[in-house]
């Protein structure tokens, strides 16, 4: 018997999509996209279009594994909780709760998986993470700015007669925007992308402008010169932006033409934008988040919100600096009490090395939830190390991960498809209920269930007792049910959150301490060239993978592409190596001459197992604000295997 069942992906994606499932038996036969959800339109992507080959993986983990004497055996949940129970509780006694480390990261978006962090709150508070490695820099950026991190409406943009594509892959991170940009550009809205990486969503744009890499903060700043030069700014600017005259100052420290030397372009390409902010209105900036993976991410966030503020773009139709939708913003999470209630915290982009030198007392357990430190966080042989040596540590995951292959207990977990949660997107507003289509595999629990029973065996069962439901309604009622939305109906389809404004910062009032726009008045720091390593790393997202979840498993060459002229004499199609000064992977070297010179391309999320893992040659480093991962500084060499040469 055929039967169609309704959920949403709770992936780390922005899109959030709806899904529809074709069950038979008991068994999902086909997926795909909701036509009646609004962002969704009927279409997946490419990686969770083909998601069943992994929900029905051979590889799949469908009960609990114990490490004994180096070898994973099998087990019972009583025989995993109990192992859990008494190591987690040996250790609070000794050592206090500190000694404890629950690391959680977004493999799933879920909204109940916060309540892993409640758990061990209760149970010490232990140490938990601070930072981000994802978007810890445009988080602090946005929130220092207008004390809120937030966006208009996605369907605002087609209201905008300019859109600003800065450092966003549209076609990879966000999907579902494309056609929502299409619209706009057949209204008459014109697009310009600025990256220093080409990619695909430069078809989407009239206008394709190539930065240094992190040479976005000069470029804003020529820009902001021609501005202020033209008097293209917004005339009541002064009136709701703290340190005008400063950020004038600092716009006007350089000539445009010295300004676009630092970012290595020609006048031309700041004259363009100003022209876009200050005349053609409005404009809405579209910020990607991987451009505030650098030394400078924040700053350059910070530039891109004060031209949106200065130039009138800012509280209008049309206009906005997007960087993040506030995905849990509908939701009651209040009583997790977090950083605030932790003894100390460990730095997320710091992961290994934090843990390495954590003392009084040491780290000496880990829990990993909804997380693959080794193969997405910097120096992935540090973080092993870290690891491995501790003395009991805990992967809950679908998968033998690269990090689960160190835990001394895994616990297999569900999949999207078997997700009972609450989901948001950060890509836009809609909210909804996942509801399992079809059931686990009998020996796979859900996060709740498992931290539930371990609850029970610790004396904390009445802490985290209720089913999934009833935990969806305790964060869903108190933002939702004054605005007559049920719990009912975020089950039966996506639902606009009430309580996200249309356009944001309409009466230009802010959450910051003066109430008004906070801009930035000092240059952030820069990332120097190395003679020595001269490409920029670039591990970018690909469409083939969710982080370091791939749709298909990876095989063949892992690809670097460089511009011919960086190849250092090594031909296209060539094994041959790139080194950092802290690791080295083998790579097959392609060619492409739309790519900048000092920059090399490797997908982001390979398996460290596997030899793909781009994260060996990063060295673990922040942000200038926020605690964000400074994935993008890296410099990198080509080395040919046959000769041995790193002469450039």
């Amino acid at each position: 018997m055929l039967e169609v069942r309704k959920t949403i992906c709770n992936r780390d994606c922005p899109d959030a999509c709806g899904l529809v499932a074709t069950v038979e038996d008991g068994k999902v036969i086909r997926i795909r996209g909701d036509k009646n959800h609004p962002i969704t339109r009927g279409f997946l992507c490419y990686r969770t279009s083909l998601f069943l080959s992994t929900q029905y993986s051979p590889q799949r983990l469908k009960t609990p594994l114990l490490k004994i004497r180096g070898e994973f055996q099998p087990i019972s949940w009583d025989q995993a909780i109990d192992v859990a129970a008494e190591r987690l509780l040996k250790i609070r006694q000794e050592s206090g709760p500190a000694a404890i480390f629950h690391y959680r990261s977004g493999g799933s978006l879920g909204l109940l998986k916060h309540l892993t962090d409640y758990f061990f709150e209760q149970f010490g508070p232990v140490t938990i993470k601070r930072g981000d490695i994802c978007s810890g820099a445009g988080d602090a950026a946005q929130e220092l700015d207008f004390g809120e991190e937030d966006s208009h409406d996605v369907f605002d943009l087609l209201n905008s007669r300019n859109i600003l594509l800065w450092g966003k892959n549209v076609f990879t991170s966000s999907p579902h925007l494309v056609p929502i940009l299409r619209e706009a550009r057949d209204k008459g809205s014109r697009l310009v992308l600025i990256d220093p990486v080409f990619h695909k969503t430069a078809t989407l744009c009239e206008r394709f402008i190539q930065p240094r890499p992190g040479g976005d903060f000069a470029l804003c700043m020529a820009t902001a010169r021609l501005l202020f030069e033209r008097g293209w700014i917004d005339p009541d600017a002064p009136n709701y932006c703290d340190h005008f005259q400063e950020f004038r100052q600092l716009a006007e420290r350089h000539s445009v033409t010295e300004w676009c030397r630092q970012a290595d372009l020609d006048s031309d390409s700041a004259a363009e934008l100003a022209l876009r902010l200050g005349r053609d209105k409005p404009t809405a900036i579209l910020v990607g988040w991987g451009m505030g993976r650098r030394i400078n991410g924040a700053g350059i966030v910070r530039a891109l919100d004060a031209l949106c503020a200065v130039t009138g773009n800012l509280g209008v139709p049309g206009g906005g600096v997007s960087f993040y939708f506030k995905r849990r913003g509908a939701f009651d999470l209040s009583f997790i009490k977090g950083k605030s209630a932790a003894p100390r915290t460990v730095c997320e982009p710091l992961f290994g090395p934090e843990v390495l030198r954590m003392q009084d007392p040491p780290i000496r357990a880990i829990w990993v939830t909804a997380g693959n430190p080794v193969a997405m966080l910097p120096e992935s042989k540090t973080t092993v190390r870290a690891l491995s040596t501790r003395e009991f540590v805990v992967v809950v995951d679908s998968f033998m991960t690269d990090t689960a292959q160190l835990a001394d207990l895994v616990l297999p977990t569900t999949t999207l498809l078997e997700a009972d949660d609450l989901v948001g997107a950060y890509g836009h507003h809609w909210i909804g209920a996942a509801t399992p289509v079809v059931l686990p595999p009998p020996e796979v629990k859900s996060d709740l269930e498992i931290v539930q029973a371990l609850a029970n065996r610790v004396g904390l069962g009445g802490k985290l007792a209720g089913t999934a439901r009833e935990w969806k309604c305790r964060l869903a009622e108190p933002k939702l049910k004054p605005h007559n939305i049920t719990l009912d109906q975020l089950e039966a389809g996506a639902v606009h959150n009430p309580i996200a404004p249309k356009v944001l910062f309409a009466d230009h009032k802010f959450l910051t301490p003066t109430g008004r726009v906070n801009l930035l008045v000092e240059a952030p720091p820069e990332s120097g060239v190395d003679a020595e390593f001269p490409l920029f790393l670039m591990a970018i997202p690909t469409e083939k993978s969710q982080s370091s979840q791939w749709a298909v498993p990876q095989t063949g060459a892992l690809v670097a592409t460089v511009h011919p002229d960086a190849a250092n004499g090594i031909p296209h199609g060539e094994t041959c190596r790139v080194e950092s000064r802290i690791g080295e992977m083998k790579v097959m070297l392609y060619h492409d001459a739309r790519q900048r010179k000092d920059v090399l391309l490797l997908p982001k999320g390979g398996h460290l197992g596997d030899g793909r893992c781009a994260n060996v040659l990063l060295k673990a480093r922040t942000t200038d604000l926020g605690e964000g991962g400074a994935l993008y500084d890296e410099p990198v060499r080509l080395v040919s295997i046959k000769s041995g040469n790193t002469t450039f």
